[in-house]
């Protein structure tokens, strides 16, 4: 028949029937979706699909599902946790029809996902894209509301400490932790096996007002480790430990000596950055 390929198989053919290939440049592709979105993580249990919980993973594959008529599965650029929220989250959706209409689906997805989450995007993306994997780097800012009243208005997405911090002992303390380093006594590991080695290209702290605000990228992330570095960088700017101890505390390798982990309210996944000319999806 015209328009199919030469010597298929059968697989081929019940996939190009069901509209998951198209003809392109002689192969059979399938196609992808890119879609940006952000997310309120404070209904969430976090990113990550859970039997019995909700998720952002599972209230956006159960929406795309009932778009395309299909069962869906995505993955995303960062496994943000409970209660971690999101401006610039990333998903990849592989097996896509190839009728699908990128701005009608991102309406239809908005009217069926509620106020805890905005699809800013859905872009068509090459056969092979894979938001996790093709990441160079992600980039999360964590708020600190630090004066000695609370605020409210403020509590769902900042962390309040009242003691005035020391941006300068903080900034030093933070130069020592950028480049190539094991992070294991900033992060959980579910698998022992797997490497702790990730390469923290930028982490700055400065004042916003009331809000200090720390800003971490690096080429992917240990589970909480952006939460355990802010803890600690915080005892430092408390007094409580000099920028060399936040040194030995990452030649330590030892998880307990590090400082608390700070709150989730506070953690926001501003962007993830790609190779790849993509243009930025446009703002909510």
């Amino acid at each position: 028949r015209r328009g199919q390929p030469r010597g298929r198989t059968r697989e081929h053919l019940r996939r190009w029937r069901s509209g998951r290939y198209r003809w392109c440049r002689r192969e059979w592709q399938a196609l992808n979706l890119r879609i940006d979105l952000a997310y309120d993580g404070e209904p969430y249990r976090g990113f990550a699909r859970q039997p019995e919980k909700r998720t952002v993973q599972g209230d956006l594959e159960a929406a795309l599902s009932r778009c395309l008529n299909r069962t869906v599965e995505i993955f995303g650029a960062g496994r943000t946790d409970a209660g971690v929220h999101a401006l610039g989250q990333v998903v990849s959706v592989p097996g896509a029809p190839d009728d699908v209409d990128p701005e009608r689906l991102k309406v239809s997805l908005n009217s069926m996902l509620g106020s805890a989450m905005v699809v800013s995007s859905v872009q068509l993306a090459p056969h092979d894209w894979h938001a996790r994997f093709d990441a160079r780097s992600r980039t999360y800012i964590y708020a600190i509301l630090n004066r000695p009243l609370p605020d409210p208005f403020l509590a769902r997405t900042s962390w309040h400490v009242p003691e005035r911090l020391d941006l300068v002992q903080m900034n030093e303390s933070a130069g020592h932790l950028l480049g190539e380093r094991d992070f294991s006594s900033f992060g959980r590991l579910k698998d022992p096996a797997v490497s702790a080695v990730r390469t923290l290209f930028e982490l700055k702290i400065w004042r916003a007002g009331a809000l200090v605000l720390v800003k971490a990228r690096a080429s992917a992330f240990l589970q909480q480790m952006v939460r355990s570095l802010v803890g600690t960088l915080a005892l430092a700017g408390q007094g409580r430990r000099s920028p060399d101890d936040v040194l030995a505390m990452l030649a330590a390798r030892y998880r307990s000596l590090t400082g608390p982990v700070a709150p989730p309210e506070g953690l926001c996944l501003v962007s993830v950055e790609y190779d790849i000319g993509w243009s930025r999806p446009q703002p909510i």
